[in-house]
């Protein structure tokens, strides 16, 4: 089952310093199938505030998705997962690594940290757009949200979690890598 349409724009947050490979993803974020609305960050410390709703970010939506840099000023990519990971309410908020490291212990620190995925970052843009239509159509479309009082009328309990991921296995043709 495809996620219901909505009307109403996937908040995105983007945590990358480098503004290059910020202009990079937004425009394939904007050239993408999705209607999108894209909050950039450039360090780690004001992520954390806005998805805390601090100050300046007192209003600001709850992002749908996180894209998120591992190499970023004040707190890095990794301290900020943890700290994603650790909230109740954050944590349940996918968070997709780009990184142009090729250690793959940076990635087993992600996903140690609980990353959703990780994902070495494209070189130019016809890259860029690939991947980001691979992040719309998981993240958005395949992994779908079962919203709280759905799971509760089903019988679930969920403890202190308002919703879950699921996958809808109709929808992977074949098998399915985060990675491209």
């Amino acid at each position: 089952m495809a996620r219901p349409s909505s009307t109403a724009p996937v908040q995105i947050l983007l945590v990358e310093d480098s503004p290059d490979d910020a202009d990079l993803m937004i425009v394939a974020l904007r050239e993408g199938n999705l209607v999108a609305q894209v909050k950039l960050v450039e360090d780690g410390e004001t992520a954390l505030r806005y998805l805390h709703a601090e100050a300046e970010f007192e209003t600001s939506p709850r992002p749908d998705l996180i894209l998120l840099d591992l190499h970023l000023p004040r707190k890095n990519g990794h301290e900020v997962l943890g700290e994603i990971k650790q909230h109740l309410e954050l944590r349940r908020i996918p968070v997709v690594v780009l990184t142009s490291t090729e250690s793959e212990q940076a990635f087993v620190d992600a996903y140690n940290l609980h990353a959703n995925c990780c994902v070495s970052k494209p070189v130019d843009q016809a890259e860029y757009a690939q991947v980001v239509r691979k992040i719309e159509h998981f993240w958005l479309h395949v992994a779908q949200r079962v919203r709280w009082g759905l799971a509760r009328a089903a019988g679930a309990s969920l403890g202190p979690m308002a919703e879950l991921f699921y996958l809808d296995i109709g929808d992977l043709q074949g098998v399915y890598s985060c990675i491209p």
